[in-house]
């Protein structure tokens, strides 16, 4: 099974809603695939990094992203796209100024667990459905609802027993299902940010599951033992094997009728 029959497999099993995408961090926009929809060419404008995830998993559009499609600036802090030297130092102050956080002892604290590309060392970032990816994936990026999540994490931890760990602060939450599983090489569970929220129309029941491109294979083996024999899969079955209990007056009316006589 390659690349994109796994991704159309993991759909189907799942029943996912949108595509699972694969991201590729590039030294040089000179780099990218056929075939790719800069947001400032295609669309005569910039836009967020999460944007680009919606337009890569809901119409199926290969995105290439450099600093000049991206509006969002904590992300391309985060991302790398800036000049800043210490990026956790001026993201913080970005916090603090739009009142994230209280003091800069707070936002040291959360941006020092946060993840970050170093500055100006990728220049683009490449991001297309799955299924039609021209590129080896760094990291893939997979949206779901908390049960569908559930099966996913239970597929990688089918393997090694490892728990999966998550990172939440409901902000620049593209950081941690784009970048930590790339710089990690481990996966992560997400949930995602305002700005998911606001500008690329992620919805409320949406979480995310991501891992390390190179790791596709072990999840997809997972999905298909993880709980085999016990009958775990998605939908979840509901358990149907049981008496159900009604008001007592049903009863009574059930037996003053003979519903109940042998």
């Amino acid at each position: 099974m390659n690349i994109a029959e796994a991704a159309v497999f993991l759909s189907n099993e799942l029943r996912l809603k949108t595509e699972p995408i694969g991201v590729k961090f590039l030294k040089s926009a000179d780099a990218f695939p056929d075939k790719v929809r800069r947001p400032s060419e295609a669309l005569g404008k910039r836009i967020t990094i999460c944007q680009a995830v919606t337009m890569a998993r809901v119409y199926r559009w290969t995105m290439g992203l450099t600093g000049q499609d991206l509006i969002c600036v904590p992300a391309m802090i985060a991302f790398g796209f800036t000049r800043a030297a210490d990026p956790g130092n001026v993201l913080g102050k970005v916090f603090c100024d739009v009142s994230w956080l209280k003091d800069q002892g707070a936002a040291r604290t959360e941006t020092a667990s946060m993840s970050f590309l170093p500055s100006l060392e990728y220049q683009a970032v490449c991001i297309a459905p799955l299924q039609r990816a021209a590129f080896e994936p760094d990291t893939i990026s997979i949206y779901g609802n908390p049960a569908q999540v559930m099966r996913m994490i239970q597929a990688w931890t089918y393997h090694r027993g490892e728990r999966i760990q998550g990172n939440f602060g409901g902000k620049v939450e593209c950081a941690e299902y784009l970048i930590a599983p790339f710089k990690s090489g481990r996966p992560r569970a997400a949930i995602p940010g305002m700005g998911d929220r606001i500008f690329s129309m992620t919805q409320d029941d949406e979480m995310v599951f991501a891992l390390p491109g190179q790791a596709f294979g072990l999840l997809i083996e997972g999905v298909k033992e993880a709980g085999s024999k016990v009958g775990a899969r998605y939908p979840i079955t509901f358990y149907q094997n049981f008496q159900p209990e009604f008001p007592k007056i049903y009863k009574t009316v059930g037996e003053e009728l003979g519903a109940f006589s042998d």
